[in-house]
């Protein structure tokens, strides 16, 4: 998301217990854009890292459990949350991914690639223009609203899901903001850039509570 500041993705690598980690790129929910998937590898090829990615539109595994276990990192890319949920029950990966988990595997992602590991997530994929809750494969707690600064309505709707309560409570992270999970346990916030947070949002007597939480602003 952040080109010109990596500050975020080496984060993510120095998760993994090696010096040279094994890292896919997964673009399910751009449709394996092109282009997309030429970012990630102009970005992770300047890191100490293996990248690669895994395609289900233009297949380029026939193992897919085999090629995912052997990695140390699964980076998930935006777009359409409910096509990335739909595709990947289809071809078992949520089942894999969970495996991978279980197994020690990094995961990791932005945007649609943030929301899928959550019960839920604010996404625009279920309708144009329209904020909606969606539910996601459940491997984390709560829910999870991105873009909170970069997106005029993510903040309004979000709270309004929970006012309506068609969402559960959870974390909202602004662009450049980053929650670390250990199990199910959020153990960190981290960022890329000093205005950026993250926020523990729910419902109380008075209407929807927001708490920013404590972050550590990477170098």
């Amino acid at each position: 998301m952040e080109p010109e500041n990596l500050a975020l993705d080496r984060y993510v690598l120095s998760l993994a217990e090696t010096d040279r980690p094994k890292v896919s790129f997964v673009a399910t929910a751009s449709g394996d854009s092109d282009s997309y998937i030429e970012r990630f590898y102009a970005s992770f090829r300047t890191l100490p890292c293996e990248p690669s990615h895994l395609s289900l539109f233009k297949l380029n595994h026939t193992d897919l459990r085999s090629y995912v276990l052997a990695l140390d990192v699964i980076y998930v890319g935006g777009g359409s949350t409910k096509n990335l949920l739909a595709l990947w029950r289809e071809w078992g990966l949520d089942a894999i991914f969970k495996e991978a988990w279980t197994a020690g595997v990094v995961l990791a992602g932005l945007s649609a690639g943030s929301i899928c590991w959550f019960e839920q997530g604010v996404t625009d994929s279920v309708e144009p223009f329209r904020l909606h809750a969606i539910d996601c494969l459940g491997f984390l707690p709560g829910s999870n609203c991105p873009h909170y600064d970069g997106e005029p309505a993510r903040r309004p709707s979000y709270h309004q899901l929970l006012r309506d309560g068609r969402i559960q409570a959870g974390y909202a992270a602004d662009d450049g903001a980053g929650l670390h999970f250990i199990g199910r346990q959020l153990v960190r916030c981290v960022s890329s850039r000093p205005a950026a947070r993250v926020y523990r949002v729910q419902p109380g007597p008075s209407g929807v509570e927001e708490t920013a939480l404590d972050q550590t602003l990477l170098g």
